[in-house]
């Protein structure tokens, strides 16, 4: 296995492959005011195995395509969908963010939950702008700094891993910029990233080293996991997701 499929079994099964949680996403449905709205076309771009996907359809009238380029999370979303009785509302699609086959002004709603660092934060916005109807609502969350300072250590891990990385005024600025008001903004509690992703994940290392015999790779992949849960416990105070509601303009 090359070092992407070791990461994608690592993930498969989990309840969220990224920080997040149902009362977050149910809060952003709330900031973007689309509590009532009917017949609302929503993309869920970078779904995974669509915990978020499965929320917009519970909690609106809605119908969600649900994007990635992963089809082993794309199929896991859809037999959640078919328990959950939800598969007449949304679609699963097999493609790449910065390659979508959407039409212009297709959607009412771009919805990306911890995907958006794949193609970089200003890429995102500005590229997925076309897909959103006037006035439609962007909701994604985003790595950002909560301070204007912090350790060093901190940051020059996130600038290794992720440049993008900044504080919400700059992320803010950014939207501005490509043409979108900003309209609700909030940054995700600790509870989002111990409780839903990083203590399950650690509750997964001993099966996914015994699945692929202890080898190198697989060891590498969860001490890198294991310095970032160690990162993120000694400084948390410092960094989060900030979930960015904005309408396009």
């Amino acid at each position: 296995m090359d070092d992407l499929e070791l990461l994608l079994d690592f993930h498969l099964g989990s309840a969220r492959p990224g920080p997040g949680g149902d009362e977050e996403t149910a809060l952003a449905i709330r900031l973007a005011g689309l509590e009532g709205a009917k017949g609302l076309k929503i993309a869920d771009i970078g779904c995974g195995n669509g915990a978020a996907s499965r929320m917009l359809a519970r909690s609106l009238d809605a119908h969600v395509t649900a994007v990635d380029f992963l089809a082993p999370f794309l199929g896991e979303l859809e037999a959640a969908s078919a328990e959950a009785g939800l598969s007449d509302r949304i679609s699963t699609l097999e493609a790449s963010m910065d390659a979508l086959p959407f039409e212009d002004e297709q959607f009412d709603v771009i919805w990306a939950e911890g995907a958006i660092y794949n193609m970089g934060f200003k890429a995102g916005v500005e590229g997925w702008r076309r897909f959103l109807k006037p006035g439609g609502v962007l909701a994604v969350s985003e790595l950002t700094w909560l301070t204007a300072e912090r350790p060093a250590e901190l940051q020059a891990h996130w600038d290794a891993e992720y440049p993008e990385v900044d504080v919400a005024s700059a992320k803010m600025a950014v939207l501005e910029q490509a043409g979108y008001e900003p309209a609700g903004y909030f940054t995700l509690p600790e509870r989002c990233w111990l409780e839903k992703y990083y203590r399950p994940m650690q509750a997964r290392f001993d099966a996914f080293l015994e699945r692929h015999a202890h080898s190198d790779a697989a060891k590498a992949i969860a001490d890198a996991e294991q310095r970032e849960i160690d990162l993120y416990e000694r400084f948390k105070a410092f960094v989060s997701y900030g979930f960015y509601i904005a309408r396009k303009v």
